[in-house]
């Protein structure tokens, strides 16, 4: 009987392949075709036309990342969104942080809820049997624009932006989120390979920019998603939380006991944001386009008395030393 390997034909000029050792479950219809199967390497492997969407072997280093790097940096992370991620991941994460008293997962197709209890229980593990968790079967945008909820936190877990995904990737979307969000909360959301597709970074980070005071892309190294560093987008109207130190995020992991994490830890936390250089000039150039012309213009006049009264302190401070300083006496 002859091997079958499933390729992932989502880049036009290579293409990837997986030996499928048993064939879970595929669906083809006019819209879609989704298999799941077994590989040695990668454990339970879903497709979804084309595309690699989640392995078991690494799908941690993914929902690590989307749900500790924006919690972590919370002070008291209370009320959390996940828009997508039906699979149960990013929302397992989420709840090891004690202090979440509530957290919905707004997904608009139930069978994504159902096929990964059937197929993959380990993702959600028993996460959609916390009492603290609200499941939504809706559409992630119109969720979002009509809440009356307000959250520390909102994820999104969603696909690439091609086909039905591509809303969740919209300047809309994210101002609906924004206006979702509390004082001082954070949006969170994939921005795919930044090697291979700067285009989805750069359009990303100018949209958040238009709405944010802050952006703030990290990466991971997602192993399944093949093509580099897999970047995730951070927005903010806190800037502080950009500020923490390992030390700081270290104590406030030992508060919350969260531990036997695979992949986040508070050096990794921090280290994330250190952009490789091809990327952090696509971050540079669309921040800039992103901002608004009036925030640029606050920010310099903001940024003027701020200089002078500095010049004026190391004046004082210089003019001071000199009344202060000893005198050398004259050598004879």
């Amino acid at each position: 009987m002859s091997k079958r390997w499933i390729e992932e034909t989502f880049h036009p000029h290579w293409r990837v392949a997986l030996e499928a050792e048993e064939v879970l479950h595929e669906v083809r219809t006019a819209h879609q075709h989704l298999v799941i199967f077994r590989n040695a390497t990668w454990g339970t492997v879903l497709m979804l036309d084309g595309v690699c969407q989640l392995t078991t072997s690494d799908e941690f280093v993914y929902h690590e990342m989307m749900a500790h790097v924006p919690l972590m940096a919370l002070e008291k992370p209370r009320r959390v969104l996940v828009v997508g991620g039906g699979d149960g991941g990013v929302l397992r994460e989420v709840m090891k942080h004690p202090g979440v008293g509530r957290a919905t997962l707004c997904e608009i197709d139930r069978t994504v809820v159902d096929t990964a209890l059937r197929y993959y229980p380990e993702v959600p593990a028993k996460v959609f049997d916390d009492p603290r968790v609200d499941v939504v079967i809706a559409d992630g945008v119109r969720y979002v624009s009509e809440t009356k909820e307000r959250f520390d936190c909102i994820i999104v877990d969603s696909s690439e932006p091609i086909g039905p995904s591509a809303v969740l990737h919209s300047l809309e979307f994210f101002a609906a989120c924004k206006r979702a969000l509390k004082d001082g909360g954070i949006l969170v959301t994939q921005n795919g390979l930044p090697f291979l597709f700067p285009d989805h970074l750069g359009q990303t980070t100018r949209a958040l920019a238009s709405l944010f005071k802050r952006v703030a892309p990290y990466t991971c190294t997602q192993p399944c998603y093949f093509g580099g560093p897999f970047a995730l987008n951070l927005a903010t109207d806190q800037t502080a939380v950009l500020a923490l130190e390992a030390k700081a995020l270290a104590k406030r992991q030992k508060k919350r006991g969260i531990d036997n994490l695979k992949y986040w830890t508070p050096a990794v936390h921090v280290a994330a944001f250190a952009l490789p250089r091809y990327a952090e000039q696509v971050v540079m150039e669309a921040t800039t386009a992103g901002r608004p012309p009036e925030r640029d213009a606050k920010s310099a006049r903001a940024r003027k008395p701020k200089m002078a009264k500095a010049k004026a302190a190391t004046r004082r401070m210089v003019k001071g030393a000199a009344k202060t300083a000893p005198r050398k006496k004259p050598q004879i």
